[in-house]
């Protein structure tokens, strides 16, 4: 139906001997065929992607047919078409990123509503469920945007937005968004609500007993041997294998471990800017796999394919297949994180215990004690997928299903702590590694980090690599050298600025006038986890730094924090920001830190700019608007 963009659609018009993006109708119904539901996601970290896909399973079990569709394989300019198609409903699951920016699989189609006035849509049935989180400013920009900008160009809203939030529980958002959903979309349509709630499986499994293993996916994501002849660009389904030249610890003592790691990025024509994150792409630790493999009683070495039974779906496989059970539970599936209420829901008919398929349905159905008993019992708790069949001994599902079901392992993101200009064939990375006890008393380990904590310079003579790619960003150095800058980033969020300092440094030594450098830091003790100490000094020293101000949070029995030491430096902030045209700049925990940080900024503005607390707010919401208050936080 739609002009698709993938490799399967290109496939197909070479087939009919008609041009990829032609609007030929024979070619765009291939993708649409029969499909009367099509659930468009704008995903960054696989959650959306995950609800767009079960929505399109419920689709069936309503007597619909649905596909998950991601806008950048289609081209969005023919919406208006799918009118064409009786009781067609267009479904959005719009995740937002970063400052309430679209995902990047959504940019294009965000571009194409900003431009596109003259759209005709009156005849496009559609619903929006927002992904977003509380904490963040703009808490689900894009799902509300694309909500409301449709209704403008004449679409259809027949269920009111949906706004699902992480900061509390997303998937109780969804999942209750959902109950009233589709009962909404029966009666609009007058279809009758059969609602058969038996397990439908997507994906058929193929065992290859005879395979040349030249042909096997052994952790790539999309080109075969695309780790090994690595071509240029780099990006997220091509991403490079960086060697790792520096794997060092940043604090001193304590319990936690601070590292610092450099990724030669040689050769491979990657380029980036003070401010961009880069992404990796972690694996599973191996024993995991491995304990997932023996409670399972399956040998992980055998090689298969999951394929498509909707043979005209352009996504064949959940992952890339042929590949071995081991290498999709290292390399592609989320084996760590607490399964969500489908993945149990599914599971169920696998308990042999009539008590332990209970509790799994009870968790996935939508009664307050069900919510209840999936918030204690797996979230609270913490539960990823190996605890929950060690805990339930009678669930025993056959991997090709549990594979079928669990998430994409996802890349992570983190805030490229060097500057390029100093460092153009090397990105610094700045983390933490996680590690905590769970309420069962088990140990969880964070994927990413203690990957990157384990990847030695050289590992048994061979060069560790992480392969990767960069994703720009909006928190930019301003343009004119001049402008002062005031940095907040407390721990780890100081990543960044160490790539903000470093490009300051190099302005300077090219003859270059740069304004007020200043820098808000901030650990718990001095003597333990004060990282790049020397760096900041020696900074300092060089007048790069024009202050550096640290917060030591419990050297002396009250805390202070980052945002007491603005408050008792208010009259130095205020002339900067007010008179001088400063750029503010906040790293870190968007929970707490960036809200305290904001609360003491107002009353800053309210204290000295003699405003009320409303005009403080607005005046900090202008330095948002003018570019010149910039967050790059997580929560």
């Amino acid at each position: 139906f739609f002009d698709c963009r993938s490799s399967v659609h290109s496939y197909c018009c070479e087939r009919n001997k008609k041009p990829p993006h032609s609007s030929v109708n024979g070619c765009m119904l291939f993708c649409a065929q029969g499909k009367n539901i099509i659930v468009f996601y704008g995903s960054q970290t696989g959650t959306a992607e995950e609800f767009a896909n079960r929505l399109s399973k419920d689709a069936q079990r309503y007597g619909m047919k649905g596909m998950a569709a991601d806008p950048e394989e289609y081209d969005m300019g023919e919406l208006s078409r799918l009118s064409e198609i009786e009781n067609s409903l267009a479904i959005f699951c719009m995740a937002t990123y970063g400052e309430g920016d679209p995902t990047d699989n959504a940019q294009d189609f965000y571009d194409w509503l900003q431009e596109n006035d003259d759209e005709d849509l009156s005849k496009l049935n559609y619903t929006v469920f927002a992904l977003g989180n509380k904490t963040y400013e703009h808490y689900n920009a894009m799902g509300k945007y694309v909500d409301k900008r449709l209704a403008e160009l004449g679409a259809t809203r027949i269920f009111d937005l949906g706004l699902g939030d992480d900061d509390g529980n997303l998937e109780e958002d969804f999942v209750s968004w959902r109950e009233q959903f589709w009962p909404a979309v029966c009666e609009h349509f007058g279809v009758e609500a059969s609602g058969d709630e038996s397990s439908i499986r997507q994906y058929e499994l193929q065992e290859h007993t005879d395979i040349n293993m030249n042909k096997v996916f052994t952790g790539e994501f999309s080109r075969l041997k695309s780790f090994e002849i690595q071509k240029p660009p780099f990006d997220s389904k091509n991403p490079f294998l960086a060697p790792v030249t520096v794997n060092r610890k940043l604090n001193k003592a304590g319990d936690r471990h601070l590292m610092h790691l450099e990724l030669d990025i040689t050769g491979s024509k990657i380029r980036y800017e003070s401010g961009d994150h880069v992404a990796v792409f972690p694996t599973n630790d191996s024993a995991l796999v491995n304990k997932l493999g023996q409670i399972l009683g399956v040998d992980l070495d055998v090689v298969i394919s999951l394929n498509n039974l909707d043979e005209e779906s352009n996504k064949k496989h959940p992952f890339p297949c042929p590949t071995s059970y081991r290498t999709a539970l290292t390399h592609y599936l989320d084996i760590t994180h607490p399964p969500r209420t489908n993945v149990l829901y599914e599971l169920a008919q696998y308990a042999s215990d009539p008590k332990h398929q209970e509790t799994l349905r009870k968790m996935a159905s939508s009664s307050p004690e069900g919510k209840a008993l999936y918030q204690n019992w797996v979230l609270d708790a913490c539960r990823n997928i190996l605890a929950i069949l060690e805990d339930m001994p009678s669930l025993r599902p056959p991997i090709d299903h549990l594979c079928e079901l669990l998430p994409r392992l996802q890349a992570r993101y983190y805030s490229i702590a060097s500057s390029s200009k100093v460092h153009p064939n090397s990105i610094h990375i700045c983390a933490v590694v996680v590690e905590y006890t769970t309420k069962t008393g088990r140990l969880n380990k964070g994927v990413a980090t203690n990957w990157l904590k384990n990847k030695l310079v050289t590992d048994n003579g061979h060069k560790s690599t992480v392969p990767m790619y960069i994703r720009k960003s909006q928190f930019r150095l301003p343009f004119k050298a001049t402008s002062p800058v005031i940095m907040i980033g407390p721990g780890t969020g100081i990543a960044p600025f160490m790539g903000f300092i470093q490009e300051r440094g190099w302005l300077k030594e090219q003859g270059k006038e740069v304004g007020e450098t200043v820098l808000y830091f901030g650990c718990r003790h001095k003597n333990e986890d004060y990282i790049y100490q020397e760096e900041l000094e020696e900074a300092e020293k060089n007048n790069v730094l024009t202050q550096l101000n640290v917060a030591f949070s419990r050297d002396q029995e009250h805390k202070i924090y980052v945002q007491h030491l603005l408050k008792n430096n208010k009259e130095n902030i205020w002339k900067l920001v007010h008179s001088e045209n400063a750029h503010i700049y906040i790293c870190g925990d968007a929970r707490n830190m960036a809200k305290d940080v904001q609360t003491a900024l107002h009353e800053i503005a309210e204290e000295l700019g003699g405003m009320t607390r409303t005009q403080a707010t607005d005046y900090i919401k202008k330095l948002m608007t003018k570019g010149r208050y910039s967050q790059d936080v997580w929560s």
